[in-house]
């Protein structure tokens, strides 16, 4: 068959061969040259057209030696490229091999092969019935088919394919690796259908066992995997959901029910902004997706309360953080890992208002619900706040025997700060004596103390009972000089002397070292600074 390129070149030479029989009439041509160049310029265009004619040829005959691979031949490539795992350049050797030869069950074969090496499991399933449709009474197929069905989780579709396989095993080894193939595919089709009706009838635990029976089986079934994690979400294993949606969301990254369920999860561990960040990916699938803008929204409003408590409690805004951290906990109280951090906050809230019954009470709550060190030691502060000092020693002691080692040593300073202040209670307790919790700040101790300082002082209690008040005014004093001193403070916490020949850690007598109206003195002169030598200050009452 005469090509395009053949039919341009002989049309060409044709051509040419006409013009050049102009030549015999050169004394006609002489005459006219005009008419020599016309002949010339022609002649050019000729041979031109008789190269492009022959590169067209060349072109067609290089690729008609490509086309004319045989099957064979493009097999063998394929083997040569799969061996050097480029498994895409296989795929498409084996893809040209099955258009050459459409009905040979051998190139179906080779391609599932590639499409196995590559994880795509659905493509190679493809391959191999074909190959099996093309040629049955091949039984390692057969049994590559079956064992392919149950990586996918078609149980049931494997037991039959091993059971034609059977019917062209050809020898014993064959056979017995038919038989067990078959019973490995009945089992995993049995314990499917168990997993099935417990997950549908809500039995999660049972549910979970027989999922990871299956999964034993399978190799990539993400929808028997999902099911696994949404009943490990029911029984509480939120670490586990977590674990088994990410292993989906590896391989199938728009599964965007994995998203709502890990966002899910995260927020069960109260882990919100990990919460976060899994529903706005599922948004990003679908942003009208119901479950995942519903979980969005939830963890948004429970963090956007916590966020404004937090800033209110450190303002001092006592009440109002309360009321927006019980406002967040009334979002889902079942949400236990947010309440019960929360509830230890909201104990600290209630003792910076000084009501210690209230910090008592809901420190009890956390306490009720499951013992932690956490929450032991709440109510160990709350007792201690309100002087309770052998029922703080008692709970502080049992935070210690439930506490891990790493934590023993942290517990163990906590009964010993307790016992201190068991011990300063019976003698002069200088937190009592100034109104302040054990754990106040500077700022509060200082405030406290020019409170008291101006209601006992003697120049303004001269009409009273000036003895009292001289008394008072030097344990108020007292107890400032040492609350305000960041080691004096130390000491007494620890329950050690605080000046010299004390003896008994601030029990008996007068102690302090300082003139309690000099002291009062430096403390109440403009700015608060210090007097100047010589000065001497008297308070002026009245304003």
């Amino acid at each position: 068959m005469i090509n395009l390129g053949q039919m341009m070149r002989q049309l060409a030479t044709l051509s040419l061969v006409y013009l050049l029989r102009l030549t015999n009439h050169a004394s006609v041509l002489a005459r006219s040259s005009s008419a020599a160049t016309t002949v010339l310029l022609a002649t050019c265009i000729g041979v031109s057209v008789i190269r492009v004619a022959d590169a067209s040829s060349s072109d067609e005959q290089r690729g008609s030696g490509q086309q004319q691979l045989t099957a064979g031949k493009l097999r063998s490539l394929g083997e040569v490229a799969l061996s050097e795992r480029k498994y895409d350049e296989a795929a498409s050797y084996y893809g040209q091999a099955i258009k050459a030869e459409p009905d040979n069950g051998m190139n179906y074969y080779k391609l599932y092969s590639v499409h196995k090496r590559m994880r795509s499991l659905s493509a190679a399933l493809n391959d191999i019935t074909r190959a099996v449709e093309l040629n049955g009474t091949k039984a390692d197929w057969r049994i590559q088919k079956a064992k392919l069905l149950v990586n996918l989780g078609r149980c049931d579709e494997a037991h039959e394919e091993y059971a034609e396989a059977l019917k062209h095993a050809g020898d014993a080894k064959k056979e017995k690796e038919i038989v067990d193939g078959g019973k490995d595919a009945g089992e995993c089709s049995r314990l499917t259908q168990r997993a099935m009706e417990a997950y549908q009838s809500e039995d999660w635990e049972g549910a979970v066992v027989h999922f990871n029976q299956v999964l034993s089986y399978t190799l990539d079934t993400p929808d028997l995997l999902f099911m696994k994690a949404q009943a490990e979400y029911h029984t509480g294993d939120h670490y586990g959901a977590i674990s088994d949606t990410g292993k989906i969301l590896k391989n199938y990254p728009k599964h965007i029910e994995a998203y709502e369920l890990r966002g899910a999860a995260y927020s069960r561990l109260n882990e919100m902004d990990m919460a976060v960040k899994h529903y706005r990916e599922g948004l990003k699938l679908d942003p009208e997706h119901k479950g995942c803008k519903e979980g969005h929204r939830f963890v948004k409003k429970i963090t956007k309360k916590d966020k404004k408590a937090d800033d209110a409690f450190e303002k001092g805004e006592y009440q109002k953080a309360i009321n927006l951290w019980w406002e967040a906990m009334n979002t889902d109280i079942s949400l236990l890992s947010f309440v019960r951090p929360t509830l230890l906050k909201v104990v600290k809230a209630h003792i910076g208002l000084k009501e210690w019954d209230k910090a008592i009470e809901e420190a009890k709550k956390h306490v009720d619900n499951e013992e932690s060190v956490e929450g032991l030691h709440a109510m160990g502060e709350a007792q201690l706040a309100a002087e309770r000092f052998d029922e703080a020693v008692r709970w502080y002691q049992r935070a210690m025997e439930i506490a891990p080692d790493d934590r023993k040593r942290e517990c163990q300073q906590k009964v010993e700060e307790a016992r201190v202040a068991l011990k300063q209670s019976k003698e002069k307790n200088y937190y009592k004596i100034l109104g302040v919790p054990r754990n106040a700040k500077l700022k509060e101790i200082k405030k406290n103390y020019r409170e008291l300082a101006l209601k006992w002082h003697p120049d303004k209690n001269v009409e009273g009972d000036s003895e009292k008040a001289e008394k008072m005014f030097q344990d108020i004093s007292e107890a400032y000089e040492v609350l305000s001193d960041k080691e004096l403070r130390g000491k007494y916490d620890r329950g050690e002397d605080v000046f010299e020949n004390q003896g008994g850690g601030g029990g008996g007598g007068r102690r302090h070292h300082m003139d309690p109206n000099m002291f009062f003195n430096q403390h109440f002169q403009h700015g608060g600074g210090r007097q100047q030598r010589g000065q001497r200050m008297h308070f002026q009452y009245g304003g």
